[in-house]
């Protein structure tokens, strides 16, 4: 299984950014997906969540900013960011609760390789 992150950048405050997060490989449930990110210095924090029912949660510092979205048919997670801020700057990276084998029931959580968005003043 991959996940496979894309979409981040540079911009100016105030500016947008979408995020995808595309899963693929043998895969053969999703549950949980979400994104993260780590500023310099700083431990990974939660951004967002989302449940295959489509229930979110958000970190403080990002609700009404940034809307998280799932396409369940295509295992893609998208993170829009909007009025973004210099704090946002960090590495975002995408995971995914998947089960990845018909020998068993069990779910694990996989990673994307991380997406560095960078926000300038």
């Amino acid at each position: 299984v991959q996940l496979q992150a894309s979409g981040g950048g540079w911009v100016q405050a105030g500016g947008s950014l979408r995020l995808s997060c595309a899963a693929s490989g043998r895969i053969y449930g999703v549950t949980a997906m979400g994104w993260y990110r780590q500023a310099p210095g700083k431990q990974r924090e939660l951004v967002a969540s989302i449940t295959r029912a489509d229930t979110t949660n958000y970190g403080d510092s990002v609700k009404g900013r940034f809307t998280i979205s799932r396409d369940n048919a295509e295992n893609t997670v998208f993170l829009q960011m909007d009025s973004l801020k210099p704090e946002d700057t960090a590495v975002y990276y995408c995971n995914a609760n998947i089960r990845s084998s018909l020998m068993t029931p069990s779910y694990n959580i996989f990673w994307g390789q991380g997406t560095r968005v960078t926000v300038s003043s």
